[in-house]
């Protein structure tokens, strides 16, 4: 059961962009899953996804976590090395999405040729022409919007790598 609850869980936080941290709490026979730290009272495992990986961590020290973007809205600074993990964090997010768009493209298509077969039109009908260039328009602009930002952010990745790379050779 606590097997299954923990799949069921770790499956959700796959399609959440923020929900990559989740506490398993326990106390006695009782397993609670939270996005929080676990109260005192409990005993606490970190289960972090990240990149398609699961981890468990036995950890009973409470650890606070620090929102970037509140340490950016309040002018604090993160390192380049957690800048650097998140942007890669973003181009893969962007990247699984773009597979997901071509997934729900072919769906749509079947779809398309299901209702099509079941109205017995032929393939060069006018209508299924324009619905299934809508469809490609609509999935065709969602990508290449991910692309962009994906392409926006490789540059941005770059040139922060770029900016790294002299420190690393002055300490040497």
């Amino acid at each position: 059961m606590a097997k299954r609850l923990l799949f069921i869980v770790l499956a959700m936080s796959t399609f959440t962009a923020q929900a990559n941290t989740i506490y398993k709490c326990m106390m006695d026979e009782k397993v609670v899953f939270t996005q929080t730290v676990c109260p005192q009272e409990y005993s606490q495992h970190k289960i972090e996804y990240q990149l398609g990986i699961t981890t468990e961590v036995d950890t009973d020290k409470r650890e606070v976590k620090d929102d970037p973007l509140k340490a950016l809205l309040n002018k604090q600074t993160i390192s380049k090395e957690k800048l650097l993990q998140l942007l890669d964090g973003e181009i893969y997010r962007l990247k699984q999405e773009n597979s997901y768009f071509e997934i729900l493209r072919a769906s749509e298509m079947q779809k398309l040729d299901r209702k099509r077969y079941w109205q017995t039109k032929p393939k060069n009908d006018p209508s299924y022409g324009l619905e299934l260039q809508e469809i490609n328009t609509r999935f065709d602009d969602l990508t290449k919007n991910n692309t962009d930002v994906i392409l926006i952010l490789t540059k941005h990745k770059m040139k922060i790598s770029a900016e790294t790379q002299p420190d690393e050779y002055m300490s040497n």
